[in-house]
């Protein structure tokens, strides 16, 4: 089993509790019989580091740039130039983020995604082949070097500021939330019975549970609420799994390549919406102009509402998080997956019995689908969607998460100083209230649907 098909973590290069520079695994994903034991993994990267190395060749963006197939793949961090080709397919947080940075500078996706990265960097000596020649650039010549340096001199302000630390007691009282919402649920159900005004009101309940679960595993994911890793990561599987019954490593490996690419056809599966959907300004031309309709796209805005919306948790989630745990044989995450039904049947099977727990779970997650499907969606549907064009991470970021392991609560502290960089560098910020982001998402599914129509009709079939 490939870590690219059990991604964990927060997508970063390495994990010290994950790595086993020997083999681990055999190829079939069964543990080998014999391994052998495992140095603490600092000890054993520096000694792989103290060993002797050759001089650093030197390399030019254009060479650097040709390696960024599956097959060839390097990154530039720090000047540093990394032949991750042989690695990739042990990447905690999956082969594909990698892949998706291959020949670029990497320096600060590597630093969003790292909340601890002098570990990592241990690690990236074996895979050092060189360095950027004296003459080129710290980034590609494309990319506004003075926000780049503007932008990494703001992380390192927050980071002096503490802004990176988070408040334990605001995720406690969080979790405390849901887990309060849950018990409360079967509570009023054990005292007043099954009805259906009853039911529908702890539906509502546990809808809040769910949602908000979703929003604090998302957290944990990111390593942003305590210091150790492996915490976060069982904290996701607690929360995630346990509590809301989808797979997290799944999870991950689909989130992180949002958060390298976002927008970003073929890179971010968050816009992956087809055949049903067609988004941006690109896509809907391309369709139509090769006569691929398999479904009347100028109606896209109204259907949304009854297949998309509804269906996006109880449905597609869910069976992808299936297919995904029993592609991979996924025991563990199987086990904790399966605790959620379990503590469903116990708590709610003697008053609904198996079938009628069923249904009440569908009906939570359809109404959970209803909430966070549209807050998902206002920072995809409605903003620039578009091909590969190698942005810089501040400008990538900006409309959607530009300190992934920075703590929640702390954001709205940070928020003039980003609000204040774009200003000063003509990038775009976006702020909406509530109701004109919802409108946004229809607006702008109407206007692909109706740039799908002109181009269909614009080109006959020959």
């Amino acid at each position: 089993m490939t870590f690219e098909e059990k991604p964990e973590g927060n997508g970063s290069l390495v994990d010290e509790n994950q790595l086993d520079l020997g083999a681990k695994h055999q190829a079939n994903g069964k543990p080998a019989a014999s391994v052998r034991a495992k140095l603490p993994a600092r000890q054993e990267a520096k000694a792989k580091c103290s060993l002797p190395r050759k001089s650093l060749s030197t390399y030019t963006w254009q060479e650097i740039q040709r390696h960024n197939q599956e097959t060839d793949q390097w990154l530039v961090i720090n000047r540093k130039v990394y032949d991750v080709t042989g690695w990739a397919d042990r990447h905690p947080g999956g082969r594909l983020v990698l892949n998706h940075c291959a020949g670029e500078d990497a320096t600060d996706v590597f630093r969003a995604m790292h909340p601890d990265p002098d570990i990592v960097r241990l690690y990236l000596k074996p895979l050092l082949i060189g360095e950027l020649a004296p003459e080129e650039p710290n980034q590609e010549r494309n990319k506004n070097s003075q926000l780049v340096e503007d932008f990494q001199e703001l992380r390192r302000t927050l980071e002096t500021l503490n802004m990176f630390n988070a408040n334990l007691g605001f995720f406690f009282l969080h979790l405390a939330q849901v887990l309060i919402l849950e018990a409360l649920a079967w509570v009023i159900v054990w005292h007043f019975g099954s009805g259906w005004l009853i039911t529908i009101f702890i539906s509502f309940l546990l809808t809040v549970a769910q949602a908000q679960g979703s929003f604090l595993q998302h957290d944990t994911g990111h390593l942003c609420i305590f210091k150790k890793p492996k915490w976060n990561r069982l904290m996701q599987k607690f929360v995630m799994s346990h509590l809301k019954g989808i797979s997290a490593k799944w999870w991950n490996n689909r989130h992180f390549q949002h958060h390298v690419k976002p927008n970003i056809y073929s890179k971010d599966p968050d816009i992956d919406v087809g055949p049903f959907f067609v988004i941006g300004d690109l896509q809907p031309v391309k369709n139509g102009k090769n006569k691929i309709k398999f479904i009347n796209y100028e109606k896209q805005h109204l259907y949304f509402h009854v297949s998309w919306v509804p269906f996006l948790i109880p449905v597609y989630f869910n069976l992808d998080s299936i297919l995904a745990m029993y592609r991979r044989r996924d025991w563990e995450d199987i086990a904790w997956v399966s605790t959620f039904y379990i503590r469903h049947f116990i708590t709610f099977g003697p008053f609904y019995g198996i079938f009628g727990t069923m249904v009440l779970i569908y009906l939570v997650k359809l109404l959970e689908s209803l909430w966070v499907a549209y807050i998902t969606q206002m920072n995809h549907i409605p903003m620039k969607i578009s091909t590969e064009e190698n942005q810089d991470w501040f400008s990538s970021q900006v409309i959607m998460l530009l300190f992934p392991t920075m703590p929640r609560h702390n954001y709205h502290k940070v928020a003039p100083l980003v609000k204040s960089l774009c200003a000063k560098h003509g990038v775009p910020y976006v702020n909406k209230p509530i109701l004109k982001a919802l409108g946004d998402v229809i607006r702008a599914l109407k206007k692909s649907g109706a740039l799908w129509k002109e181009a269909y009709c614009m080109h006959p079939e020959t």
